[in-house]
């Protein structure tokens, strides 16, 4: 397919990416879509068309990759499909009617809360310069705001959560909302209940260590060991003297794994034992009652063997006694 160029010379030509794409786009799109994107952008720029055999050769992408990149820029609204093919999205425009709508979604009362909140307004201006280099796209602006009201954050915890997102090399929204949302159902919004938050959390990681090394496990355990453990610490509030406890008993198991031991764990919880001495008192009890059974069944086996016994002994001395009667009668 041919390409108009217009009297332009490409050695001589630039193609432009606006700063609102670097800001606020880049991070969250995948390094091969990006690749597909940009090189739209330029096919474009010489009224280019799009050819998926092309694209895949001059990319060095699959055919199925270039297929999947255009889905994702037409559903993330990148591109826009047409009669004719594609049209590029101005995404200048773009973000200027998200936060144009934003704000006609913002109730009077709203806008006249945030404006009074100084407070508020001084703590996006040190997200913006600790994290964004003071730089941070438009649209952050009105998010860290929903953020605060949807969540329940302090101050502290809002920055701390951005922190947290930045070491983690994810500072993108998707990311940090999904960190919001598990800290929300933990019930944090003070920097108190973060600190516990992680004291819990320091606590839970030294538990499965603990279990690791007592399982005689070298590698790591899979999510759903750990899933099992988190279920027993947050669930059922045991702590670790109630785990061992379980561990303990794994040994009277030929092949003991996690399924086993959860299996020992819920059924004391199941019965309301909540404390080391009620499960060891439980424990006991049960050892007396087997004791007791096999007593029982044993005394039992031993009278139906001496019944049988005698039995056999009694038939036997019948049959001596018939075959006497048969000589006398002879």
């Amino acid at each position: 397919m041919k390409l108009e160029q217009r009297d332009k010379i490409i050695l001589f030509e630039t193609t432009e990416i606006p700063d609102i794409f670097l800001s606020e786009y880049l991070n969250t799109m995948p390094g091969e879509y990006l690749k597909i994107y940009l090189y739209l952008i330029f096919l474009a720029k010489y009224n280019g068309e799009i050819n998926i055999n092309d694209l895949s050769k001059k990319l060095a992408l699959s055919i199925k990759t270039i297929n999947e990149g255009i889905d994702y820029l037409e559903k993330e609204g990148y591109i826009l499909r047409n009669s004719k093919g594609y049209m590029i999205i101005n995404l200048q425009e773009k973000t200027l009617n998200n936060l144009y709508s934003l704000k006609i979604e913002t109730t009077k009362e709203k806008i006249e809360e945030n404006a009074k909140n100084k407070e508020r307004i001084k703590l996006i201006q040190y997200i913006n310069n600790k994290y964004f280099q003071g730089i941070m796209g438009p649209t952050w602006y009105s998010d860290i705001d929903i953020w605060m009201d949807k969540f329940g954050f302090d101050e502290q915890v809002m920055i701390s959560l951005f922190d947290y997102c930045y070491r983690k090399s994810a500072l993108h929204k998707n990311y940090i909302q999904t960190v919001a949302e598990a800290w929300r159902l933990n019930k944090i919004k003070t920097i108190d209940d973060l600190e516990n938050y992680y004291k819990g959390q320091e606590k839970l990681v030294k538990i499965k260590k603990t279990i690791a090394k007592k399982l005689g496990r070298k590698g790591n355990l899979t999510q759903y060991e750990e899933a099992y453990i988190e279920n027993w610490i947050n669930e059922y509030n045991y702590d670790l003297p109630i785990i061992e406890i379980a561990l303990k008993r794994t040994t009277l198991n030929s092949s003991p794994n996690f399924e086993y031991l959860n299996n020992v764990i819920k059924d004391w919880h199941e019965r309301n034992l909540k404390t080391p001495e009620q499960i060891n008192e439980f424990i006991e009890t049960r050892k007396k009652q087997k004791k007791t059974t096999k007593e029982i069944q044993e005394k039992v086996k031993k009278e139906s063997f001496e019944q049988r016994k005698y039995d056999d002994l009694s038939y036997l001395y019948a049959n001596k006694n018939e075959k006497g009667a048969n000589n006398g009668n002879q």
